[in-house]
């Protein structure tokens, strides 16, 4: 068990690395071939996770003496599932990229991704302050290369968005650091399990100034309202595999650092910080479902909905006691399992149809393609919270929590609590909305029955001719382009006097998008059924997770109210 420990974080690190240093020094490999050490190595990394979840596994030895700083890895009941989350998506968002290919260097595009997975599963198994912080940085480095390098926005917007990545996350790990170093001077440790006993018999002052400063650091990581913006910018330019990390797996990393190093070892500062938190968790519940009820491009609405549902993680993290923690650890792995799953579908839309329009006429995917038509409305279902679904059972708990927060302003957090089942009620609102256009459709009937028709024969047409040439690549260039306008690429002039070429117009369109459509991989098809399946699985049977994690917590939690 201590092997696969520590195979969970190296292998995909070390590989990770090989293949990004391959690049540098002019022995690139093929796309194939880097996408096969990649998917190889998550699912080994997903493998060995597993094993040592389900092993009693710790790592324990010196590792630079001289400052007493240890190699001290291990992994527990809240730890382990966000070990797992993380190889799992890597693993998915890998498959995804079968299709939707990188437009560098393969392996430096999947070198990234395999060092985010390993220095994440180290950050998730380290039980040292200092090498959770070196962890935690070294996956920023590839993640900023694949919003910079691979991003899916014209150059001059990757690389605002790379920058501004870069700014906000070395200025929160600045102050991170910064309030690492005062607890550790002040308890002599940098042991997570020693420094939080130490940390206890501390003067209240200096726990609050070393609380303070790691909870802004970690406020730009998760990100709560205020240093947010850096999240939308990022989500809009990175590839689908990006996208789908950053949702999943870094994002996860601010949430658990806040468990880990400021609610558990400081909890009388984090009652006094809690309800500042509170306040800007719901603000950003609040403000990311009204800028979702105008937002016109989906990729854009699904990271502003990130934002919306980190406040529910927050939340529940600042109501504080055993339902609190379990509701945020809870939201936190549902979150990333839905966000993984919107992400790949709009990226598989995205690759075929261009940019997705939500308010612009189409035909939906109910017509074009029931398949990827079903993910869609679980996983809209999901982000709103439909009982049922994953997203549910962390936000009603945030909820309930909240109302009976211990500890804390009774008055402010009945308030709070109002306000976040209000933005429930935005995320539901915008939720129909993006089923209404995108599942749905808006065209009339006659046009819709004309462009399913036109559909089917665009779609025969195609595969006679791909089985005709089999090596040519004009017909799907060709349909991809055409489909381009199927969700916001056509534009559609409502005050025209001339219906019937509007219909002409939006009937074509989504003719050639639906036989693009007809194109999703295998690989993506995986990607996203595993979530599909996984996103249901979390609604309908929540309690294994919630008792592996609630066992936990009630050890960690004993004497915090």
């Amino acid at each position: 068990m201590v092997i696969a420990l520590l195979l969970a974080s190296a292998l995909p690190l070390g590989l990770g690395a090989a293949l990004m240093a391959a690049d540098r020094l002019g022995r690139p490999l093929s796309h194939t071939a880097a996408w096969c050490i990649a998917l190889l190595t998550a699912a080994a990394s997903l493998g060995a996770g597993l094993a040592a979840a389900m092993g009693d596994a710790v790592v324990d030895r010196p590792w630079v003496p001289q400052i007493g700083l240890r190699l001290h890895l291990t992994i527990d009941g809240i730890s382990a599932p966000l070990v797992v989350l993380a190889a799992a998506v890597t693993l998915l968002a890998v498959a995804v990229s079968s299709r939707q290919r990188p437009k560098g260097t393969p392996g430096l595009f999947y070198g990234s991704l395999l060092v985010v997975l390993g220095a994440a599963v180290a950050a998730f198994t380290v039980r040292d302050v200092i090498g959770f912080f070196i962890a935690f940085e070294v996956a920023l480095v590839p993640m900023w290369v694949l919003i910079d390098r691979f991003g899916e926005a014209a150059p001059t917007e990757r690389r605002r968005a790379g920058w501004m990545f870069a700014l906000y996350t070395v200025g929160g790990s600045m102050l991170m650091l910064a309030g690492l170093l005062v607890l550790v001077a002040a308890t002599g440790t940098s042991d997570l399990d020693h420094l939080t006993a130490a940390a206890h018999h501390l003067p209240f002052t200096t726990t609050l100034i070393a609380a303070t400063l790691i909870s802004v650091g970690l406020a730009v990581k998760v990100p709560l309202l205020g240093v947010h913006a850096w999240l939308p910018r990022a989500h809009t330019a990175a590839p689908t595999a990006g996208s789908m990390m950053l949702a999943a797996v870094l994002l996860k990393l601010g949430t658990y650092g806040f468990v880990r190093l400021v609610a558990l070892p400081m909890p009388d500062a984090w009652r006094r910080i809690a309800p500042i938190v509170a306040i800007l968790a719901v603000a950003g519940i609040i403000v990311g479902g009204l800028v979702c009820l105008v937002e016109h491009d989906l990729k854009r609405l699904v990271a502003w909905s990130s934002i919306a549902h980190m406040g529910f993680v927050m939340l529940a993290l600042a109501a504080g006691q055993v339902i609190g923690f379990g509701a945020a650890l809870y939201g936190n792995i549902a979150h990333g399992v839905v966000s993984a799953l919107l992400f790949a579908i709009v990226g598989a839309l995205k690759a075929r149809r261009g940019p997705v329009d939500v308010d612009a006429p189409a035909l939906g995917l109910r017509d074009t393609d029931p398949r990827l038509g079903f993910a869609l409305v679980v996983g809209v279902a999901a982000a709103f919270g439909l009982p049922g679904l994953a997203g549910f059972w962390g936000e009603i708990l945030a909820l309930f929590a909240a109302w009976d927060a211990p500890s804390r302003p009774n008055t402010l957090f009945h308030v709070l609590t109002a306000l976040a089942a209000l933005g429930a009620v935005l995320a539901a609102v915008y939720g129909a909305r993006v089923l209404r256009a995108v599942w749905a459709g808006d065209l009339d009937d006659d046009a819709r029955r004309a462009a399913v028709d036109d559909a089917r024969r665009a779609t025969a047409n195609a595969a006679s001719d791909a089985a005709a040439q089999p090596g040519a690549r004009s017909t799907e260039l060709g349909a991809k382009s055409a489909g381009a306008s199927a969700f916001g690429a056509t534009a559609f002039d409502d005050t025209s006097d001339d219906a019937s070429a509007t219909a002409s117009t939006a009937t074509a369109s989504s003719a050639d998008g639906a036989a693009a459509m007809q194109r999703v991989t295998g690989a993506e098809w995986l990607a996203i059924g595993v979530l599909t399946l996984a996103t249901i699985a979390l609604g309908l049977v929540p309690s294994p997770l919630m008792h592996l994690m609630n066992d936990e917590l009630v050890t960690l939690l004993g004497g915090v109210k």
